[in-house]
């Protein structure tokens, strides 16, 4: 019986360090297996920050260029505006002035030629008046004259014609 339970030990060690052995390799190629896994893992997880990163400092370089080049475009056309509103107003004011200088020049010779038609029509009028008093100064003498034969000249001073 000795022999017996001897033998059933030693076949439970054989057994236990078997059992034991197998284990420790299960186990020891689980933990490698993990530790491989781990290890892609966290290459894939560096890998995807640097890539972030990367993004991340790619875009704000981009942001930057942007906002210098539209900072830059927004001066030029600023400029641009600037200048074009410039040379319109000086436009309008020389077409206001020369505007302004024609009118004046307009009206100077309008009245001046309103003021020369006056003149002359004025002229004319007195012209006419004179002859026309001096016609019928002529005619009313003549007429007295012959209507009256005693009339003499002296006679015609004296009512003042």
């Amino acid at each position: 019986m000795v022999v017996v339970v001897a033998a059933a030990a030693v076949v439970i060690e054989v057994v236990v360090v078997i059992v034991v052995v197998v284990v420790v390799v299960v186990v020891v190629v689980v933990v490698i297996k993990v530790v491989v896994v781990l290890e892609v893992v966290v290459v894939i997880v560096v890998k995807v920050v640097l890539v972030v990163v990367v993004v991340v400092v790619v875009v704000i370089v981009v942001i930057v260029v942007v906002v210098v080049v539209l900072e830059v475009v927004v001066v030029v056309v600023v400029i641009v505006v600037v200048v074009v509103v410039i040379v319109i107003v000086v436009v309008v004011v020389v077409v206001v002035l020369a505007a302004v200088v024609v009118v004046g020049v307009l009206v100077a010779v309008v009245l001046a030629v309103v003021v020369v038609v006056v003149a002359v029509v004025v002229v004319v009028v007195v012209v006419v008046v004179v002859v026309v008093v001096v016609v019928v100064a002529v005619v009313a003498v003549v007429v007295y004259a012959s209507s009256d034969s005693n009339i003499n000249i002296t006679k015609m001073h004296l009512y003042g014609i």
